[in-house]
């Protein structure tokens, strides 16, 4: 439920009453990961979705069954060869889906309100529940929410919910929702128990530097992917907050000092489109030594044979060169800034999920890959 935190925190303050629908599990071509959700409200209102479209309408029962009744509810959606008119997956995948009501007075409100509005604010949280374990915990519809430090609120039920909190912020850490196996001997609660792990983290950041005319539509580009995107550049007549105002931040400062003094992470994406050695060579010296999930800069191949041997003669090292996307993005085809843009934000979504790049009709086998 955390995918919809800032609407959710919207409902917990207007006092409504609504249940949640969150994906715990896929398996084949599912068109929505585990954490995506959705959720209706005792008036019908619906917000979010767990399938794109293919099984809506079942799991909007289900949730009027859990806000009816107090009881969480799971169920397995997927395709049919007997039925292809069953309720399903097109695709041929497998969802499954766990339905927790969120009512007035419930033991859990109180927690799934504080976890929506961390994660509405952006702070990082887990929210973890029980999907198989003692029946006690599976019926009780407990949630617990974890912080970085490790500390909790809320309650899956258990006699040790300290343990179970420990498994939660591991995945926390990693920034991953999905499902964690514990045995009994770390649960301690009479048997292994099988919990499912939201997490909820900052989102990761997009550095654009260059601010010129391909930068803005970058720009745009990045908040459509979900980055925290910032604008850097040493020219203030250009890095400004009128040229750019989709940026989260608009940052003037050389290149290269920005990027050592500011937080960047293994999520972390680096678009240099400056396009001038005196500010790339120095930028990607410092660039190609984080460690980042993608480092491109713009320019021809002719430019880009000319600062890689500056940047060799500056020490880089051909392994750190290696990591260099320079031309920047995949081969559209395209001219514009915005088809440009497009064509960097494909490169990023397909290095950092693992992607070829090449045009799934030409492809074989599933679409989407765990």
């Amino acid at each position: 439920m955390l995918d919809l935190a800032a609407e959710l925190a919207e409902w917990v303050a207007q006092g409504r009453e609504f249940a949640v629908a969150t994906v715990v599990s896929v398996s084949g071509s599912a068109p929505r990961p585990p954490g995506a959700a959705l959720a209706v409200d005792t008036a019908g209102e619906v917000i979010g979705s767990v399938s794109g479209g293919c099984v809506e309408g079942a799991v909007y029962e289900l949730c009027e069954q859990a806000l009816a009744d107090g009881t969480p509810v799971r169920e397995s959606f997927g395709y049919s060869d007997d039925d292809a008119f069953a309720v399903g997956l097109s695709c041929g995948g497998v969802v499954e889906v766990h339905v927790v009501p969120v009512r007035a007075g419930s033991a859990s409100r109180t927690t799934v309100e504080a976890a929506l509005a961390l994660a509405a604010r952006g702070e990082a949280v887990a929210l973890a529940r029980v999907l198989d374990g003692p029946a006690p915990l599976v019926d009780s519809g407990g949630l617990l929410l974890v912080r970085p430090d490790g500390s909790a609120e809320g309650s899956l039920g258990s006699a040790d919910d300290a343990g179970l909190a420990a498994q939660a912020r591991a995945l926390l850490d990693l920034g991953r929702t999905g499902v964690c196996a514990v045995p009994e001997s770390s649960a301690r609660c009479g048997a292994d128990v099988t919990l499912f792990v939201e997490s909820s983290v900052p989102p990761a950041r997009m550095i654009v530097f260059g601010a010129v005319d391909f930068a803005g539509a970058l720009v745009r580009v990045g908040k459509l992917l979900g980055f925290h995107v910032t604008l850097c550049d040493a020219r203030p007549v250009f890095a400004t907050r009128a040229r750019f105002p989709e940026a989260d931040e608009v940052v003037v400062e050389w290149p290269d000092r920005y990027l050592r003094a500011t937080a960047t992470d293994e999520r972390t994406v680096l678009c240099v489109l400056t396009h001038d050695a005196k500010f790339d060579v120095p930028l990607l010296e410092v660039a190609l030594r984080l460690p980042v999930a993608y480092v491109g800069a713009m320019g021809s191949r002719r430019t880009h044979a000319d600062r890689s041997q500056r940047l060799r003669e500056a020490g880089v090292t051909p392994r750190e060169l290696s990591r260099l996307r320079s031309p920047i993005g995949l081969d559209l085809g395209g001219r514009t800034p915005e088809e440009t843009a497009v064509s960097i934000g494909a490169e990023i979504v397909a290095v950092r999920r693992g992607g070829s790049g090449a045009p799934l009709v030409a492809g074989q086998g599933a679409i989407h890959t765990q």
